[in-house]
């Protein structure tokens, strides 16, 4: 069983440690789920993702690639841009639903779903080695990622940004500092709520999940997730 870099702060919680995905991963905390959802509808919770996956595609090949894989017109994803995607069997039938971010011009990054990674990982590389110009990497074990969502996340989010920095809007990313610590900052939130996702170095995430907590957000787990995600209907691929 894997286990994120915030795993020791949910066991101090008092969380409820369950198996998913090959992660054992917080399924609540003491609060309860009730709790937990009204706190990312009425307040700002904050999510350990840790165990998402994440592809890099680069080179000069890279934007053909991905508009072959993908099922949307990556050709519209501007720098420093997202965008919500399926990748599809020669079929049609969906194998993952996943964001793809446009970090430079020909480097994008693919957040795919935990219990996904390894396959959609290794349909990249297979239909990478056909094409031109294009390199795949794995970088799911260089992130950490934090899901700060609700209708307080944003101003929550931006008191612990460098001086200086802003948080990017809906369907864009940055590159910021967060308590101290570099992330990758996404406007992609996926409860229903605004917020976004932090993406850190995983030996700084308990520092920044820390800074959240202290400033007021309330930790959740994957079961609010779902109940979140449910009434909005963001179905949760493979439930």
């Amino acid at each position: 069983m894997r286990l994120t870099s915030l795993h020791g702060r949910h066991q101090a919680a008092g969380a409820k440690l369950v198996p998913f995905a090959g992660w054992e991963m917080p399924v609540q905390y003491p609060a309860g789920i009730r709790a937990e959802h009204l706190a990312v509808r009425e307040g700002v919770g904050v999510f350990d993702v840790s165990h998402m996956g994440e592809v890099e595609t680069a080179g000069p090949g890279a934007l053909a690639f991905l508009q072959r894989i993908l099922s949307n017109d990556v050709s519209k994803i501007a720098v420093g841009g997202a965008q919500y995607s399926v990748l599809c069997r020669e079929d049609g039938g969906v194998l993952d639903d996943l964001f793809t971010y446009r970090l430079a011009e020909d480097r994008y990054l693919t957040v795919t779903n935990a219990a996904n990674h390894a396959k959609d990982l290794a349909w990249f590389q297979r239909h990478a080695a056909e094409a031109d110009g294009v390199e795949v990497i794995d970088r799911a074990s260089d992130y950490a990622m934090l899901a700060v969502q609700g209708p307080r996340a944003r101003a929550l989010v931006e008191s612990l940004l460098a001086q200086g920095e802003a948080l990017p809007g809906r369907f864009k990313t940055v590159e910021a500092t967060v308590a101290g610590v570099p992330a990758l900052v996404c406007g992609t939130g996926y409860t229903g709520e605004d917020g976004v996702e932090l993406l850190l170095p995983p030996a700084h995430a308990p520092i920044v999940w820390d800074a959240l907590l202290d400033a007021g957000a309330a930790p959740v787990g994957l079961a609010a997730r779902d109940t979140l995600r449910l009434e909005v209907c963001f179905h949760l691929y493979g439930n």
